[in-house]
């Protein structure tokens, strides 16, 4: 398994290695810039190893871990307990929060790193990013919706969960998108705030241990989401409530800046989250 890197339309920089799939850019010094990416370039081989070396205790509740981007998950994690939770909720963030960390310099404006999803975001004074997130996976006529992260918002990193999603989900939501002030946080907090988001015992939900559909899953036995029947809208409400529950008692914490949940046909916002469809050539993927 090689490590890839090769440049997009658009300047964007694409790093690729096994799970690990991130689109860098950035806006300012064209000298700054070429710096930066060199920088990601040589970096970036050496992370999924370092990550691989330490997998038995990123996938336990609370054990010592050495890495930058292994320290970065444990931290981001940890203030979610006593509920279950291990580094490997945060990786994806971490992964895009370290991208960023050695990319950004003196002379470059504004940058985002995107792995798979979860975005890590730098804003001089003045700058400002509009992202897209998936809202609305059963309405494909409707267009994303969109959220602007500006410099003075307290927002640097984006996260989405859902058991759509990449990684397996205790839970039914279509999505969870979050912001927080740091792309590992708004990834753990994504991961429990759409466990919550559930109907436990439904009969139109289908669950199976998460050691059978992937043997070295830190989840070990517990069920996770593989396919969601037809529920009602009242169903639909219920379980929002429960997920809404935990992204406000994560907001009282200040773990969390906002959060967006989404299970067909109903919706939920926390916090200060204004949604919005802007031209897209001012928006990210």
């Amino acid at each position: 398994m090689t490590a890839r890197i090769a440049w997009l339309p658009g300047n964007r920089l694409h790093l690729n290695h096994g799970p690990i799939d991130v689109i860098l850019q950035g806006w300012g010094d064209p000298r700054a810039l070429t710096e930066g990416y060199a920088a990601v370039a040589d970096r970036f081989p050496a992370i999924l190893p370092e990550l691989c070396a330490e997998l038995p205790a990123l996938r336990a509740p609370d054990a010592p871990l050495h890495g930058p981007v292994a320290r970065r998950m444990a931290a981001a994690t940890a203030p979610f307990r006593p509920a279950f939770i291990t580094p490997m909720a945060a990786v994806a963030g971490a992964v895009a929060e370290e991208i960023l960390r050695l990319f950004v310099r003196p002379g470059i404006t504004r940058a985002y790193a995107n792995n798979g999803g979860d975005i890590a975001l730098h804003l001089d004074r003045g700058e400002s990013l509009t992202c897209a997130i998936a809202a609305r996976p059963h309405q494909p006529h409707h267009l994303p919706d969109r959220v602007t992260i500006r410099h003075a918002d307290p927002v640097r990193g984006i996260a989405t969960s859902g058991w759509r999603g990449r990684s397996h989900s205790l839970g039914i939501a279509d999505a969870v998108t979050v912001l927080a002030r740091s792309a590992p946080m708004a990834d753990a907090a994504a991961t429990m705030i759409a466990n919550a988001v559930d109907l436990p015992g439904h009969p139109g939900i289908t669950r199976r241990p998460a050691l059978d559909l992937a043997p070295d899953s830190d989840l070990g036995h517990r069920l996770v989401t593989t396919a969601v029947g037809t529920i009602g809208r009242q169903e639909a409400v219920m379980a929002l409530c429960a997920g809404e529950a935990a992204a406000r008692a994560f907001r009282t914490q200040g773990l969390i800046e906002a959060a967006a949940l989404f299970l067909h046909p109903e919706h939920r916002t926390v916090g200060p989250l204004a949604l919005s469809v802007p031209e897209p050539e001012s928006t990210l993927a």
